[in-house]
């Protein structure tokens, strides 16, 4: 009965770890995705990682993303990002993010999956025309 207890309290300690590790990742994507930091981006994105933008039916490569961050650091010049962690399901990790511009804001679901402490997927779809009751 004792090697059982170890493993379970084993498992449910990688299990705790994973879930820590998959918080940080989320939590520096938004700080580094406010400050349009490719190179930071870059270090936590795979090299075959994928970005889903399903409102327009989009995905782009790691570099295609990359390449954007030009215009994306106009568009976020004076914004906030705020996120909440919703659901993780092994190494993905549902989150609501509220993107708050100057002049306009929206509520985004956004998920992503990690390997190897990188992110391998993120899709993202809009679900509010604005940030009201986040």
């Amino acid at each position: 009965m004792r090697p059982i207890r170890a493993m379970a309290a084993a498992l449910a300690l990688l299990a705790t770890v994973s879930a820590v590790a998959q918080e940080s990742i989320v939590d520096r994507w938004y700080a580094a995705l406010l400050k349009a930091d490719g190179v930071a981006l870059s270090a936590m994105l795979a090299d075959n990682a994928t970005i889903r933008l399903d409102d327009i039916g989009v995905t782009q490569t790691k570099q295609e993303f990359l390449a954007s961050m030009g215009e994306w650091q106009v568009a976020v010049k004076g914004a906030t990002i705020r996120h909440k962690i919703e659901a993780e399901m092994g190494d993905t990790v549902a989150v609501r993010t509220c993107y708050d511009f100057p002049n306009n804001d929206m509520t985004m679901r956004e998920t992503f999956t990690t390997k190897d402490g990188v992110i391998v997927a993120n899709t993202q779809m809009t679900i509010g025309e604005n940030c009201d009751g986040f």
